[in-house]
């Protein structure tokens, strides 16, 4: 019953969604249009759970290339306006378009000379029918088993706000002014920035990463390995180029078998042509070639194939989770 009901909960604020989808017009390409040649930033505000759901959509703008910030509405009134400026879009939102806080804030914000953005029921609203650019939600019956709380609209809500923000995001991407690079800025902490950050920004380099030579002793490899406190070390040619890896595992599979590790060559117990990337590659990227080939070290190398240091999984384990 419980589950029953839930689902039913979970279906009516996927059908809210796609009514919206069904409901974008060239008003919606109008607004696109108006974000990705704001001047200024975008003023995102809503009272109660539509100001809840208004925080989400400016944060996303925010992230995506779009300064944004939220203003409550009432605390408008008392000063916040300031925040506004005549270069400015300020997106309403308001299920019922009657909201009192949000429509006593229509005129004061034409009078300041920035454009508005309404998301409403429909243009028979004060907001609707106020707002330079409407993006309709239509009349929504709520998930709520009192059709009362707030919900299936405010699905649309968000769903119609990302929508937004996130089409601004492809046509600057298509565009080239905003990528991984660009979005990596502005989430600089957590799993997800470390998973923005390119290879270099997590390796591990000089001492901590030894590279020895091929003609190196087996010995010679372990001891440096060691003292690097490390779980492998680069092998290079005379040249400098990267020719092979030797890992605690080549180690293990090594003393396993009749070998003298104080006179052999590391270049016969080595791992020839190792898996390598290159200083370009994301830390994410990194992650996954390492859990997917079950090894611990990845080096990184140049474009000659030179090494420049050497991804460790311990470092990085939590990306993209």
């Amino acid at each position: 019953m419980s589950i029953e009901y839930a689902r039913q909960v979970i279906l009516n604020e996927a059908r809210a969604i796609e009514g919206v989808a069904g409901l974008l017009d060239e008003s919606f390409v109008k607004a696109v249009e108006m974000l990705l040649g704001c001047k200024g930033k975008v003023v995102v505000s809503g009272m109660g759970k539509a100001g809840i759901i208004g925080r989400k959509i400016s944060a996303t703008l925010a992230s995506t290339g779009t300064p944004s910030l939220f203003m409550h509405p009432a605390e408008a009134r008392h000063g916040d306006l300031g925040r506004i400026s005549e270069p400015d879009i300020v997106i309403m939102l308001s299920n019922s378009g009657y909201t009192e806080e949000i429509v006593d804030l229509i005129s004061p914000v034409k009078k300041i000379g920035a454009k508005i953005i309404g998301i409403t029921a429909d243009a028979q609203t004060p907001l609707g029918g106020n707002c330079d650019i409407l993006l309709p939600i239509g009349h929504i019956e709520e998930a709520c088993p009192l059709k009362l709380a707030p919900s299936a609209s405010t699905a649309a809500m968000l769903a119609l706000g990302d929508a937004l923000a996130l089409t601004a995001l492809n046509r600057r991407k298509d565009e080239g002014s905003f990528g991984i690079e660009e979005y990596a800025a502005s989430h600089p902490g957590g799993a997800l920035g470390r998973s923005l950050m390119k290879v270099t920004e997590v390796m591990r380099t000089g001492d901590a990463a030894p590279v020895m030579a091929g003609d190196s002793t087996v010995v010679d490899v372990v001891l440096a390995i060691t003292q690097a406190r490390a779980g492998a070390a680069v092998i290079v040619d005379a040249k400098g180029v990267m020719s092979g890896i030797f890992t605690d595992g080549d180690l293990r599979r090594y003393v396993q078998k009749d070998h003298d590790i104080k006179k052999d060559r590391i270049d016969t117990a080595m791992t020839r042509d190792p898996k390598n990337v290159g200083k370009d590659t994301l830390a994410a990227e990194a992650l996954s070639i390492l859990r997917k080939h079950k090894i611990g070290e990845l080096p990184v190398t140049d474009e000659s194939g030179k090494p420049l240091g050497m991804v460790n999984l311990k470092d990085i384990t939590g990306i993209g989770e």
